[in-house]
């Protein structure tokens, strides 16, 4: 098939495109590279299965494709909080966009949406029938009520345009190739383990997260995507395997063998207290559930950014 990935430079973007190389599609990368990196990239430019296309979503394109899937957004709070406009821009008219070529052309689209649209929940764990609990006037809004207009967006193309859709609520993933200066826990705290700095913990580390390697990820995406089975979501897609942060700041340490100490900080407004998906959909529907576990896919990533600062 020929298949569209915008955002396709990022950090899931990559993977994806890999992936999809790798069983045999001809793959376009959309990208503005406002987040995203030609690094992430580079190693696939070679291959006359892959184009790259330098565009932001936000303005209109007509490409002839089989499916899209649309990653194209800022999602850590460094940097969705950088440009809020923008960042509403891109899940609201970028969505709009790419929910028309998928219209014109026939393609079928996945979006990839987020745990965030659960908010701060008051329901845990989080089911994809509950409806989230989101302050929407706050410095995170930008990016969970855009997540959650586009949403309505697929839903309302599929129920009026007949657009074939998918939606994935992606929980925190990590591992290879996460940006180093986006702010995220998993990326933070290697970081500054390798180089034996504190590790800055915000509010007392008692709030928790679940971490999906990043392989797992993509292997949910592509199978709901090609599911045939009509089921088009919203589902998730994580891992409900859950820590505090400070047991993974710990963890880390130990992984990295690093001398780092961990301090406190104040904690962000309106950062979620417990964050964990009910998988039993995905499992259901699409067969899916993490396999890689939390030590090995740490090691893997810390393994990636100490090959990275070792070049310089």
């Amino acid at each position: 098939m020929r298949i569209l990935v915008t955002g396709g430079a990022g950090f899931l973007g990559s993977h994806l495109c890999e992936r999809l190389l790798n069983e045999g599609h001809d793959v376009i990368c959309l990208d503005n590279f406002f987040t995203g990196s030609r690094d992430n990239i580079i190693h696939l430019l070679d291959n006359r299965r892959f184009e790259l296309i330098r565009h932001d979503i936000v303005e209109p394109i007509l490409l002839e494709v089989d499916r899209i899937y649309n990653l194209a957004c800022p999602a850590s709070p460094v940097h969705y909080q950088y440009n809020p406009v923008k960042t509403v821009k891109t899940s609201v008219m970028g969505t709009i966009n790419m929910l028309g070529m998928a219209k014109r052309v026939k393609a079928r689209i996945l979006q990839a949406s987020t745990s965030e649209v659960y908010g701060d929940p008051q329901v845990h764990p989080q089911t994809e029938d509950y409806w989230g609990h989101v302050n929407p006037i706050g410095i995170r809004s930008c990016y969970d009520e855009g997540k959650r207009v586009a949403e309505t967006l697929m839903m309302d193309y599929h129920r009026q345009n007949g657009v074939d859709i998918r939606i994935v609520r992606i929980f925190n993933t990590y591992g290879p190739r996460m940006a180093e200066n986006d702010g995220r826990v998993v990326s933070n705290f290697i970081l500054q383990a390798l180089k034996n700095q504190e590790i800055t913990v915000f509010g007392d580390g008692s709030q928790t997260r679940s971490f999906c390697y990043v392989d797992d990820l993509i292997e949910g995406m592509i199978r709901m995507m090609e599911n045939q089975q009509g089921f088009i979501g919203p589902v998730n897609l994580g891992n409900p395997q859950e820590n505090s942060i400070l047991e993974f700041a710990e963890k880390i340490v130990s992984i990295t063998g690093s001398a780092s100490r961990i301090a406190f900080k104040p904690l962000p407004q309106d950062d979620p207290k417990q964050r964990r998906p009910d998988i039993s959909l995905a499992a259901e529907q699409l067969g899916w559930q993490p396999t890689v576990d939390l030590a090995t896919g740490l090691k893997r990533t810390a393994d990636y950014f100490a090959a990275r600062s070792s070049r310089g």
